[in-house]
Order: structure tokens, then sequence, then C-alpha cells
């Protein structure tokens, strides 16, 4: 009761306030903020979920969440293609581990190559230079496999568009595993 006569008092105030051009525009600003003001305090914010407490969604959301499960891989690629034309996202590159360091200046790769021959090397990069058509389907779980945080999309986007870096610094024992892997599954692997 307090509250709805605070809220009368408002909107008196605002019609009061308002422009001497026209009385309806003033009782329609009372009007307006009638509507629009809460009836009592709880209904202003509702409250927040706790943190253990899961969260509601709405049936539109989870109408569209079973739809999206329900598509096939090829069916998802195509709806990812639409959603970056329709919000006009940028198609960013596959960037295989190691691959977010920039270009090395000359200079330093010829410092680099003048003290490679004095030592062993330890850290090794694998890529991927061929394929073998018919092993194709192996091939990309098999990359799967190499590249953490690689899905099966990304990684036949990755072998369709060889030569690959698939991982860079790696031990000489991790990169030998590596193209065993590789190579048993129907690719052509390089050791720099």
């Amino acid at each position: 009761m307090i509250r709805s006569r605070q809220c009368i008092r408002a909107a008196l105030w605002l019609a009061a306030k308002a422009p001497r051009q026209d009385p309806w525009v003033s009782g329609l600003c009372a009007a307006r903020c009638l509507r629009t003001s809460p009836t009592c305090s709880s209904d202003a914010l509702p409250t927040p979920p706790l943190d253990g407490a899961p969260k509601q969604y709405s049936p539109k959301i989870q109408r569209l969440v079973n739809e999206i499960a329900g598509l096939t891989l090829l069916e998802v690629s195509d709806l990812n293609e639409l959603l970056k034309k329709t919000l006009n996202i940028q198609d960013i590159g596959l960037l295989p581990t190691g691959a977010m360091a920039g270009p090395v200046a000359p200079a330093t790769q010829a410092a680099e190559e003048e003290v490679a021959p004095m030592k062993e090397k330890s850290l090794f990069t694998v890529k991927l230079t061929e394929l073998k058509a018919a092993d194709k389907v192996k091939l990309i779980k098999e990359v799967k496999n190499c590249v953490q945080g690689l899905n099966l999309v990304q990684a036949k986007k990755l072998v369709e568009s060889l030569p690959q870096e698939i991982r860079a610094n790696v031990s000489k024992e991790e990169a030998e595993k590596m193209k065993a892997a590789l190579e048993a599954a129907g690719g052509t692997v390089v050791l720099e």
C-alpha cells in the first residue's frame, strides 16, 4: 500500500512537471509511469540464482539446443559457415600449437643456423606434407589426436590444406612418435 502511494505521487509529480501544451500528454506520462513501476519492492529485480543452483533456460533456448544437437557434422559445418556470414564474423585461420609466434628476423635465423651445427638439435617441428587419398579419414583422426583442442572439422581443414605444421617445439622422442603415427595413418611427415 505504501509503495503504491509512492508510485502515484511520482506519477503526479511527473505529470505536474510535463509541459503544459496538452493535458492528455501529462495524463499519458502519469499512466505510463504507473504501468512501468513495480507494485512492490520484490517485483523490481528477480533474485539471482545461488551458486550451486542450476540455471533455468527458456523453452526457446532449450529447443534450439536440442535441434543443434541433432545435426550431423556436415550440417554443423554449414550452420557455422552461415552464422559467420550472417553475423559478419571473420574466419580465423587454423593455428597449430606454436604458430602464435611472429616471424623471426633474418639476422636471428642466421645466428641460429651457425649455432645449430655445433650442438645436436633438441626441439623439432612436425610437418605434414602429403597424404594418401585412400587413408584420408584415418589421417584426419590421427591429426585430431596429435593436436590438442582440435575438433574433426578443424582437423579435416588442416589435412586438406597441406603442407601444414602439426606441432612445433617438441622433443625428439615425441616427434618420432608423432611421425610414426601419422605415417601409419597414411601421411608423409617431415621433422624440421
